[in-house]
């Protein structure tokens, strides 16, 4: 399946050619072979490798409110610092022709100098207050938090695994680190008694027998001559724990590290002593860099050791000739507790003019007791969705109740509501509530983004985890989801929607204005009903057969100017969502009524409607036509029944239905006639 996804989201997004992404590298580094899918090795000035650079599409393939996953190209160094992230290509509906563009980039240069080993979290600390100082927050962007959330975990997924097969250095738990408040009495020979300094003796007659029948075999007359005596005389010890470098180094050396571990607080600090001829390293070793005659290794991979540039003096009773304080990085996977092996270089030169050298090299292992360390607790990350929910918790609340309430009235007191004397204003300071709160406050107008998004997702088998990254508007379509086996369409499009909302002001404000309010006529009204249709069908078909066009066209709803940006956007977008406004102070809402391709998912979906739930007589459209020719979206039949694909719920038919004083046959019935 990771297969056949990998091939699919490359088709979505076509490699970017290799001089593109070259001009993207900055100095002092530069793009160098290709070493993989979309993964090339990144060159320093010096012609060794720095780092690496790679599309994260073929690492994460995390769909977006699209359908079709972000691609970046991220570069990270050696030790998993982020050198720079930047978007390649997305299609993100919020910055498609919506937001600034320049904020999803933004957002995403963010991560420059920080780690993959950092604990990155999108937004701000949950209740306001940063209480874990290993945090690190990324500022997001309003109103576009889903889509910078995706945008996250796809580079975070991509750097693990590149990090992981590249750098063979990601930790399988928090670092050990020494525990200041552990104190031992220690030294010298409790040191060697408990096994916490480790030694490797080697004679000079093991280095020549390693050299026999060799070029060099003849190039240390003194380790011929004085066979038992001591090449390499090796003392290992991890001078981090206090108590252990206190047993092993004189006062002035010891107060030196604890100030060098105060400044370099992630490095573990090594000292290695040579009691022997062999030296550590060799006469052209330049301080504060890798040794060049030591390496080590944990776990079958490099472990990166580097000088400390400190000067060792040992305790009184600690043999060695040379001693050295290395340091490595624990973030990068050093365990010291478990076994690690250091290797020590035996170089020989043979011939006075351009000498060739060989070399062998004799391994120690070592590791030091659990008891003088102490691991950090283990941060498990929230899920994505957990932090979408924490951070909307209020709103989230609050939409709860506002739903709540809207289905309860709509399941047990319609009647009641609808016979309400003060029910306009009641309806209208409802949808009011709507526009401001769920569309311009809390971005929940729901859009055709989202359903031609998941069916991208299904057909192409990726994940729907995108649509928790909003919750808000995913209660909101849980809640309509089930509303169409109560109402069909009615509860979103008649309560629900804030741009349909917009179109009912709009027509309240056109008569307030003494607007003429045309009714278009029933024989035109039946074909234009259907319009919304083919919008919603041609709409699907470019989703799977041109993505980059149907982006495009979605912008028939006008959702994302009215609702999303404010009416902040470029004038013919403003325009467009304008004409329907002004459209529907003369035409009650059009938009909704024809157009609207999501109105037509909502009326798919009211198919699965269980009940009719509007009552009616048998007066009802014979001969009364009364709901009929007072229904503004022309959803009563001649006969009197309820076209539930195009009701709105708006109830004033039920206002009618119950009012002894409007309804034709309850008139009559008081007086005694029937029709």
């Amino acid at each position: 399946m990771s297969v056949c996804i990998t091939l699919i989201a490359s088709a979505v997004s076509a490699q970017v050619d290799y001089e593109t992404l070259a001009a993207k590298i900055e100095p002092p580094f530069a793009l160098g072979d290709e070493i993989g899918d979309r993964t090339y090795e990144i060159i320093n000035l010096d012609g060794r490798i720095g780092g690496y650079a790679f599309e994260t599409i073929p690492y994460a393939v995390i769909p977006g409110f699209s359908g079709a996953p972000i691609n970046l190209f991220v570069t990270i160094d050696l030790q998993g610092k982020f050198i720079d992230a930047e978007i390649l290509e997305h299609n993100e509906p919020i910055f498609v022709s919506g937001l600034d563009g320049a904020l999803f980039h933004n957002f995403v240069e963010q991560y420059k100098g920080k780690s993959i080993f950092d604990t990155l979290v999108v937004g701000v600390p949950y209740g306001g207050k940063d209480g874990a100082s290993s945090l690190i927050y990324l500022d997001g962007v309003t109103k576009a938090t889903a889509s910078v959330r995706i945008a996250h975990e796809t580079i975070l997924a991509a750097s693990f695994k590149v990090a992981k097969e590249m750098l063979q250095q990601i930790p399988s738990g928090p670092p050990a680190k020494p525990n200041v408040e552990y104190n031992e009495n220690l030294d010298w020979q409790a040191l060697i008694d408990k096994g916490i300094a480790t030694r490797r003796l080697v004679k000079n007659s093991e280095v020549q027998a390693a050299f026999d029948d060799t070029l060099w075999e003849d190039d240390d007359p003194i380790a011929a001559d004085e066979p038992d005596e001591p090449y390499l005389d090796l003392w290992l010890v991890d001078v981090g724990p206090q108590s252990v470098a206190r047993a092993v180094l004189s006062a002035d050396a010891y107060d030196e590290l604890q100030g060098f571990m105060e400044i370099s607080n992630h490095d573990e600090p090594l000292l290695v002593i040579d009691a022997g001829r062999h030296g550590l390293v060799s006469d052209t070793f330049i301080r504060n860099t890798s040794p060049d005659l030591i390496e080590a290794h944990q776990d079958g991979f490099p472990i990166a050791l580097r000088d400390s540039d400190l000067d060792v003096e040992l305790a009184d009773g600690v043999p060695g000739e040379t001693a050295m304080i290395f340091r490595t990085d624990r973030r990068l996977g050093f365990d010291p507790t478990r076994d690690w092996t250091i290797r020590i270089k035996a170089v020989r030169e043979h011939g006075s003019f351009r000498p060739e050298l060989g070399n062998v090299s004799f391994d120690a292992n070592h590791k030091t007791d659990e008891r003088f360390f102490i691991r950090e607790k283990v941060h498990v990350p929230t899920p994505p969705w957990v932090e979408a929910i924490q951070s909307r918790i209020v709103d989230l609340v609050i939409l709860a109740i506002t739903l709540f309430a809207l289905v309860w009235i709509m399941l047990g007191k319609i009647n009641w509501l609808a016979g309400h004397r003060y029910f306009t204003p009641i309806r209208l300071s409802i949808l009011a509530f709507v526009t401001c709160f769920i569309g311009w406050w809390g971005q929940g107008q729901l859009s055709i983004v989202t359903p031609l998004g998941v069916m991208r997702s299904v057909y192409e088998g990726q994940s729907l985890a995108f649509l928790l990254y909003d919750p808000f508007s995913l209660l909101i379509w849980l809640v309509v989801i089930v509303s169409f086996v109560l109402w069909g369409r009615g509860l979103f499009c008649g309560w629900l929607c804030p741009f349909g909302a917009l179109q009912e002001f709009a027509h309240h404000l056109g008569r307030l204005l003494r607007l003429p309010q045309f009714t278009v006529p029933d024989r035109v009204d039946a074909v234009l009903i259907y319009l919304k249709y083919p919008v919603l069908f041609g709409l699907i078909f470019m989703a799977f057969y041109n993505p980059d066009v149907a982006d495009k066209l979605v912008e028939v709803e006008p959702f994302k100017t009215a609702i999303t940006t404010y009416f902040i956007r470029n004038w013919y977008y403003v325009a467009y969502a304008a004409l329907w406004l002004v459209l529907g102070m003369f035409v009650f809402k059009s938009f909704c009524k024809y157009l609207c391709p999501l109105g037509a998912v909502m009326a798919i979906g009211g198919l699965i409607r269980g009940r009719d739930w509007i009552e009616r007589r048998k007066e009802c459209g014979s001969p009364c036509q009364l709901c009929k020719v007072k229904c503004n979206y022309g959803a009563i039949k001649k006969t009197g029944e309820i076209k539930y694909s195009e009701c709105f719920q708006c109830l004033d038919c039920v206002t009618i239905h119950d009012n002894p004083k409007q309804c034709v046959p309850l008139i009559l019935a008081q007086k005694g006639k029937t029709l």
